[in-house]
């Protein structure tokens, strides 16, 4: 019931959402570390899913793509990305730091990196490969590992995000000129409203699972909570207290559309961690490091591990079933293949 209420919740399941910037602004931030994957992530839950959708809030500005929550890519709204990010960094900043002085380069190497990154960025978009070059002409040999690094740190620092796609490559941008009027909350608002927003958005959840998903220490996210109990219920499992939006209840059995393919680490999945497991109510998962990049659900349950491939013309769904499919199993997950199939503009094809 509660991985059914999750799906609904998400708009996995109809209603659906009206747009792609619906769907980011209701779940806050969307996991976008696999950009083409993310992008039907966010298709699949809106009204009439098309790639044009989210594309033209990337290119505008209105979602970025940048590191968020936790040191991996996200889509948020400009109008959240700024507060999000002071929320958040204070966990993450020193992660990266470490990171970086293990790579050989101390305080003032990192702040003359940054400066030029600025720089550089201040007079156009570049993708990583180009920010590469700039910085060696530049006197600085930083490259892959490194590189990714030092550019999420700048990112946590609210100094820069996704810029316009250069032939369908991501850029970074000044965060100044994507977001020239950000919104700031205190960080009591904003711990506010990072909790408010998860349950909603997420729910029903538990506070390990929000502090989890946000990098926050289980007294903060407890605490954004305290401010917010009043305008969200709760319900309580298996010696767990789930928190949602108030006026809801579980769904009363199977939803439509009944089975999704989805990458690994969409948010039905990777947006709880303390109760991640109510999409393997009859423990049929192994509970071991994930072999498959994503996974097939029915009825809100995971019943295969999926791996997308793509050809010229066709998308092809690879599936390890972790229990025998049904008939009514196998219907679902087909007409799953054949939803995500029409978004790429391609044919769907299904092995197992």
């Amino acid at each position: 019931d509660i991985a059914r209420w999750r799906v609904r919740t998400q708009r996995l399941v109809t209603p659906h959402a009206a747009s792609a910037g619906d769907v980011v602004a209701g779940l806050l931030a969307v996991q976008a570390e696999n950009a083409s994957q993310a992008s039907w992530a966010v298709g699949c839950r809106t009204e009439k899913p098309h790639q044009a959708d989210l594309a033209g809030l990337l290119e505008s500005g209105q979602v970025l793509r940048t590191h968020v929550l936790r040191p991996t890519w996200h889509f948020v709204s400009a109008d959240d990305i700024v507060w999000l990010l002071e929320v958040t960094a204070s966990r993450n900043q020193p992660i990266m730091l470490k990171q970086l002085q293990a790579g050989g380069l101390d305080d003032a190497a990192i702040g003359r990196a940054t400066d030029d990154v600025l720089d550089v960025l201040s007079r156009r978009h570049l993708t990583r490969a180009g920010l590469a070059e700039a910085l060696k002409d530049r006197g600085h040999e930083l490259t892959g590992f490194l590189l990714m690094i030092l550019l999420a740190r700048i990112e946590f620092s609210t100094l820069i995000c996704s810029g316009r796609l250069e032939d369908g490559e991501h850029t970074y941008a000044l965060m100044s000129e994507r977001v020239p009027s950000p919104r700031r909350l205190e960080r009591d608002e904003a711990l506010a409203e990072l909790a408010l927003r998860y349950f909603t958005g997420h729910g029903p959840a538990t506070e390990r699972d929000l502090a989890y998903w946000a990098t926050l220490t289980l007294t903060n996210a407890r605490a954004g909570l305290a401010l917010v109990r009043d305008r969200l219920e709760f319900c309580e499992h298996g010696g767990r207290t789930y928190w949602h939006a108030p006026g809801e209840s579980p769904p009363k059995g199977p939803q439509q559309p009944t089975g999704h393919l989805l990458q690994i680490l969409d948010e039905t999945y990777r947006g709880y961690q303390d109760s991640r497991w109510v999409l393997d109510a009859a423990s049929h998962v192994p509970r071991a490091r994930e072999s498959a990049i994503g996974m097939a659900l029915v009825d809100g349950q995971i019943v295969a591990g999926m791996r997308r491939t793509l050809s010229a013309r066709a998308v092809t769904f690879e599936l390890t079933p972790f229990r025998e499919l049904k008939a009514k199993d196998v219907k679902a997950i087909e007409q799953a293949a054949q939803r995500y199939a029409d978004f790429l503009g391609l044919q769907p094809v299904i092995t197992r």
